[in-house]
């Protein structure tokens, strides 16, 4: 079976049109970073207010993406879209006609970033899981890559078009250059109409949907492993990021075409670090890849903070640029090739959470040791610190990803209740009855260790564990999910890679047949009278 062509994706036309769009919008965003991050070196002199730039950015995605993925996953995406876009072009107009009315402060710039921020916020998990809803499922891969490609040809070009627009317009001229950028991506948006995805089920509850997101990553070790990874990778690699201003104008003593010379730099080194992230996988280990990414930070920063020559500089640039694709698209792929459909936009805004906070709490951490202890100081720490993510490796290996079938399993059946449920009707309490022969038993309970994170991470509660004093052979495993509606989603959210474990249990089974099921409702008190009507009665003989 041939794989499908990078440029696959770009044959439908509504991902062609949206990948265009994705191009434009990022191309202004950039263009916008450096006109913000050279008007704040203008506007204020102090080192930590010039790196708060790219914390002002960040933090509105690790303060709201865990709710952004919810709206992902419960609402239309196309529309949580379009909401992102406008909001975020309507900051970029306001923040020009701030800044050429020539009332701007440093304290409005990061406001306005912020706002920015939380456009990128609502906007990245809707729009990272929506690929599945414009292409195939066979080329998602190479859709994947090719929007990794787009930020990466864009943080090349976008900071050298940023400088020489800054340079011979000023800052709001790149401001309104940005507004303009979401023009098309708005313009795709509308053109495109997505097939409505069946409902089977009703929404889930908002505050519900969240606490599933949290839950399923509790359960799953493999995210939590990329997740930590993901906030220290975060941590350390935007030290050069958030400091770059100041490395332009007091290491190199240049102005706003030096600081775009420097990020174009980093961006020809992530697009070199886009085109050899397959072919790295294909050859080492993600843990290997991830600690290469960790040294090229680390020897990036301890060069940077020697250098003063502006060649240099942007030569030593390029392996940080590298190492920022390599660690952050492989994160983004484990956690896409982890996670099932149906809380994919949570699971991603969660790692964003995680990796976005990183550099929240890194873009403050540096600017305040420059501020105190001078920019060298704050790049040579930091590139120790990056020794020691690599190292993190010994005791929190990255997983290799294992091609695991994640589509629903779709063995379900809703059974034929005899009483009358609506479907906020509950608690309900699960009874699963297994006889195990004594010599099965450690292969019965390795086997339930995974059920029960198993059914833990798809919204179980209260699970126990029952066995028989009087018959050992007998074991019951017992769960409670609030509503029956709850249940129903709990069986739907069963995969392909969950039916192992199925099928282990049921040939651990003395009888060979499915293990009795009991489906019960609670009553915490006894009612006075029979409140649940029974649907039908069964023939006397």
């Amino acid at each position: 079976m041939t794989r499908p062509s990078l440029s696959a994706p770009l044959a439908v036309p509504d991902f062609r049109q949206l990948w265009g769009g994705f191009v434009a919008s990022n191309l202004g965003t950039m263009v916008q970073s450096v006109g913000a991050g050279w008007l704040m070196v203008s506007i204020a002199r102090s080192d930590d207010m010039v790196a708060l730039v790219q914390s002002a950015a960040t933090l509105p995605v690790m303060l709201f993406s865990i709710v952004a993925g919810a709206i992902a996953d419960s609402f239309d995406r196309r529309r949580v879209l379009l909401i992102a876009q406008l909001f975020m072009m309507i900051n970029a107009v306001l923040l020009t006609v701030v800044v050429t009315s020539g009332q701007i402060t440093p304290w409005l710039l990061l406001g306005s970033l912020f706002l920015a921020g939380c456009g990128t916020a609502l906007h990245a998990p809707s729009w990272q899981a929506s690929v599945g809803d414009v292409v195939p499922r066979d080329v998602i891969p190479a859709a994947v890559t090719l929007n990794g490609m787009a930020v990466n040809l864009t943080r090349s070009v976008g900071p050298a078009v940023g400088g020489v627009v800054v340079a011979a317009a000023g800052a709001g001229a790149a401001f309104a250059l940005n507004a303009v950028s979401f023009v098309p991506m708005v313009w795709a948006l509308l053109r495109w109409k997505p097939a409505p995805a069946p409902a089977s089920l009703p929404r889930e509850d908002f505050g519900r949907a969240i606490w599933a997101g949290l839950r399923y990553v509790s359960m799953s070790p493999n995210l939590l492993t990329v997740i930590f990874r993901g906030f220290v990778f975060g941590l350390v690699a935007i030290a050069i990021l958030a400091l770059l201003p100041i490395v332009a104008r007091d290491r190199l003593q240049g102005g706003a075409v030096t600081f775009g010379l420097l990020l174009a730099a980093f961006g020809i080194g992530a697009i070199a670090g886009g085109f050899a992230n397959a072919r790295m996988r294909a050859r080492f280990s993600n843990e290997t890849v991830v600690r290469l990414a960790f040294l090229g930070v680390a020897i990036s920063a301890g060069l940077v903070a020697v250098s003063r020559e502006t060649w240099a500089t942007c030569l030593f640039l390029l392996p940080a640029g590298a190492s920022w694709v390599l660690a952050l698209s492989l994160f983004n792929t484990v956690v896409q090739l982890s996670t099932p459909r149906w809380v994919l936009g949570r699971t991603l805004s969660i790692y964003q959470t995680a990796s976005f906070g990183g550099m929240t709490a890194g873009g403050w951490l540096w600017g305040t040791i420059a501020e105190g202890h001078g920019l060298p100081v704050a790049l040579t720490i930091a590139g120790v610190v990056a020794l020691a993510g690599a190292a993190m490796g010994l005791r929190f290996a990255l997983p290799d990803q294992v091609a695991l079938n994640l589509d629903p399993l779709n063995h379900f059946k809703e059974p034929d209740l005899q009483l009358e449920l609506q479907p906020r009707s509950g608690p309900i309490m699960i009874l699963i009855e297994y006889e195990i022969a004594q010599a099965d038993v450690q292969a019965f309970l390795d086997a339930m260790s995974q059920r029960r994170r198993i059914r833990i991470r798809d919204g179980a509660q209260h699970w126990v564990l029952l066995r028989d004093l009087e018959n050992p052979d007998l074991w019951k495993e017992a769960y409670h999910v609030p509503t029956w509606v709850e249940y129903v989603r709990h069986n739907h959210r069963r995969t392909q890679a969950d039916a192992d474990i199925n099928a282990r249990l049921l040939a651990l089974n003395k009888s060979g047949n499915k293990p009795g099921v009991r489906r019960m409702i609670e009553r915490d008190t006894v009612p006075l009278r029979d409140d649940m009507a029974i649907k039908s009665y069964p023939e006397l003989p």
